[in-house]
Formats: structure tokens, sequence, C-alpha cells
């Protein structure tokens, strides 16, 4: 009886998804890349932040209704999520202490090569430590308001953190998260990766200039693509930033066992440095890069971003997981609590240095946060959102030396130097979020 209802239902679908105009890729790719998306996130929810199995449902159905009807089962005591949709796929993801959560796939096993001990935490001021000492009364007051409207008005902000002048002067939290809680990023994670790169340029293992050894691009124009054009999104490779079934981005974080992999294969649309592409294949090939130039596994690659990044910047509750080729994923993968965020940002506002230690060159700044060169979007630098470069200011209230990590459902690490003031806001939300409105008036509250 199961068997004759759960066909039924997928015939039901079937129609109803054809009717409505949608592709036979679309239908043929629902269903693996539902449960991958369904198992990856909600492990992750659930095992990284420390998010409720409900909570972590509601916030995973808003991306589509399909996932309304997954089957999912928690095992906690192996700390894993399965996911299945009508029989016709399933997929599993498993936690692993500062790994975080990936699917499994057979054959695939790096992370049992790397041992992972949490990053120490520190009972010093912040950035250094955990000690907040410093929050001015009426910007508590601005930033609990804002929550509490943005939260009335369904757009699910979580966290809300302002430093001016090296500080936390606020901070707000909401829907289950503090600020030890490490909520995803999504793209906002495309910034560090640049830094990575930037490290790497600061110890003289990169040039920006230099072009890439991938044996697939030695015998096309892609031999052609130099770091740089990787880094402002110009390399010209032919990828689908869409997020329907069947589409790169789709497919490449929730079916293969490696971003980067997939990515690289992808074939040439346009010449290198002539047009903007946002992709999410670009930052994962930026994060391979780093994984070849480090040691060519999981461990060794974890090992100098712990020593040169993530210590260095003194992140507390930050996990950057990997896909199952044991590469981290650049692109999407980042979960941070909102003070580690910040300590991003204040890096780059002072030049490259935090906590007494050069990250990247302040050169390596200046450049991350200049237009590109490309003939239809300037505004971008290498792996930052600038307000300047083209027609149009990004925020049109903000100064023109603002620029931003952002990330889907309107994450966001600001940072605007003549202010010296660095705004993180994390949340859930599926529309706007009308952050050139709310950071205005975080300025000039500031101010």
């Amino acid at each position: 009886m199961k068997k004759i209802i759960a066909t039924a239902i997928i015939v039901f679908i079937l129609a109803i998804a054809f009717a409505n105009g949608v592709t036979p890729s679309y239908v043929v790719n629902a269903p693996g890349v539902a449960t991958g998306i369904g198992a990856k996130l909600l492990c992750s929810s659930r095992f990284v932040s420390g998010l409720s199995p409900e909570q972590s449902f509601d916030d995973l159905v808003q991306y589509s209704s399909i996932l309304q009807y997954l089957d999912v089962s928690y095992d906690d005591a192996n700390q894993e999520v399965t996911t299945s949709l009508f029989g016709m796929a399933t997929k599993t993801a498993s936690y692993q202490p500062g790994l975080g959560c990936y699917t499994e796939h057979d054959g695939f096993d790096e992370r049992s090569t790397a041992d992972i001990q949490p990053m120490p935490v520190f009972n010093s001021r912040w950035p250094h430590g955990t000690r907040v000492e410093t929050i001015d009364a009426q910007m508590q007051r601005t930033l609990d308001a804002m929550v509490a409207e943005d939260n009335n008005n369904g757009l699910d902000t979580r966290a809300l953190l302002v430093v001016k002048d090296g500080d936390i002067v606020a901070e707000s939290y909401a829907q289950g998260a503090g600020p030890d809680t490490p909520l995803l990023g999504w793209s906002m994670a495309k910034s560090l990766t640049s830094v990575m790169l930037g490290n790497l340029a600061y110890q003289d293992q990169l040039d920006v200039d230099e072009q890439l050894d991938f044996a697939s691009w030695s015998e096309d124009k892609r031999a052609d693509i130099r770091i740089r054009d990787l880094l402002t999104m110009t390399d010209g490779l032919d990828f689908s930033e869409q997020y329907n079934p069947g589409d790169d981005a789709t497919a490449m974080l929730f079916t293969e066992p490696s971003a980067s992999g997939y990515a690289i294969a992808r074939p040439a649309l346009h010449a290198p440095g002539t047009r903007f592409n946002y992709s999410s294949g670009t930052a994962n090939i930026l994060s391979r890069i780093y994984f070849n130039r480090t040691g060519g596994t999981l461990a060794s690659s974890l090992a100098e971003y712990r020593a040169h990044i993530a210590g260095p910047l003194s992140f507390q509750h930050a996990v950057f997981e990997p896909d199952a080729r044991g590469v981290l994923v650049g692109s999407s993968y980042l979960y941070a609590s909102a003070r580690d965020w910040a300590r991003l940002g204040q890096m780059m506002l002072q030049g490259g240095v935090l906590n007494g230690q050069r990250i990247v060159s302040e050169d390596w700044v200046e450049q991350s946060t200049r237009p590109n060169n490309s003939g239809n979007h300037k505004a971008y630098g290498y792996q930052w959102w600038l307000n300047t470069g083209d027609a149009a200011p990004r925020w049109p209230d903000l100064p023109a030396d603002a620029y931003a990590a952002q990330g889907n459902r309107q994450q966001s690490l600001t940072v605007i130097p003549s202010e010296n003031v660095v705004i993180v806001r994390l949340g859930w939300t599926s529309g706007r979020y009308p952050a050139n409105e709310r950071f205005a008036e975080i300025v000039g509250a500031l101010r």
C-alpha cells in the first residue's frame, strides 16, 4: 500500500510540475538535490549551529516547497542526518567535531586523515578573546529595537553586531542564536577564501598574475586564466549561479563529492578578464588552489589555515567545512559567530593586521577593495562587493568606500573605513533585507 501511495504521489508531482512548465532536467535532478541540501543543511544546523530540529527544518523548507516532503531521520548518537524523498533518493550527512558536516559519498573518506582540535578560547578582550567590555547603552537599545522590528516583520534576524573604533559597541541576538553560535554565512565564505589566497601571497607562495596548472585547462583557452581573474569573478568560465535542480550551483554543492572538481571541469565561455560572472564555482577553484599549495591534503591545508588564518584572527567559534574530497568549500560553508565574522572585517579595516599579526599585506586589502576591469560589472573586488565602480552605488546611503562580504539569506559583513565601522548581520531572510537603510541609521547614530 505504501508503494502504491508513493507512486501516486510521484505521478501527481510530475503532472503538476510539467503542467507548470518545469523542465525534465529539473524533475530528474530534484530528488538528488533535495535530499542533498536537506541532509547537509539539517546536519550542520543541528550539530554545528546547535539549532533545534524544528527550527532547522523550518529554515530548510523556505528554499522550496518540495523539501517539506522529505523524510528526515536524526541519529544523535552518531551525529548523522539522513533524508529521503519518496524512495527516489536518499542522502546521509555526518558531523565531525572541528570539521562540521558533509554528505557521504562512496569512496571518499578524507576526514579520517584529519585530527582537528577545537580552537583555543581566550578570556581576553575582543578581538583576541571573548570579553566584551565596551557596550554603549544607547547603541545597544538601537540594535535591540532593530532586531525586534526585523523579526516582527518576518525578516528572521539572528545576530546584529556593530564595531566602532576597534571595539564591539553593541550586539543583539534572537531566534536561538547568541555570541557563541556559529551561523552559516553562505557566500560570505568567499571573502575569507580571498584572504586565504592573500595570505599565501604575503608568504610569497602565490602570484595573482600566474596561470593555473590544471591539466584539463592546458589545451584550451582556459590556460589563459590567471588567479586574478578568479579573484574578481572574471575568469570567463561557463557557470550558472542559479539554484534550481540541474543548475551548476546546486549540482556542485549538493550532489558532487568535489565542489572544486566540478567547477574546474566547466568550459570557457568568455575571454578571461572581460566579463564579470558571479560564480560559487570560481570561489571553489580558489579554495582548490589553496588546498594544492598547502600540501594537497585536508590535514595539511587545515593546519595551514589554522596557523595563518583562524589562529591570527582568533576565531573562537568558527567551522569551515570541507567537501568529501577534503577541500574547504570556499564558496559557502563557513559557520562562524557574529563576533568571529566581525574579526574578519576588523582585520580588513586595519589593513590586513589583527591581534598584532599581519595576515595579508596592506596592498592586498587595497587590491581586494578596488573595482575590477570587466566590461559589465566593476563593483566587485577580490571576492568583496563594493559600493563604487558601477554607475549607481550598491548602498546609496553609505559612504562610497564601504565594501562587504554577502551571503544568501541576506548575510552581510560590511566594512566602512571612513567611519571606522564594521557591521555584521546574520539571519534567514528569504526576500530583501533593508541593509542600506539599517546600516545608514547605525552609522548616523555612531557619529
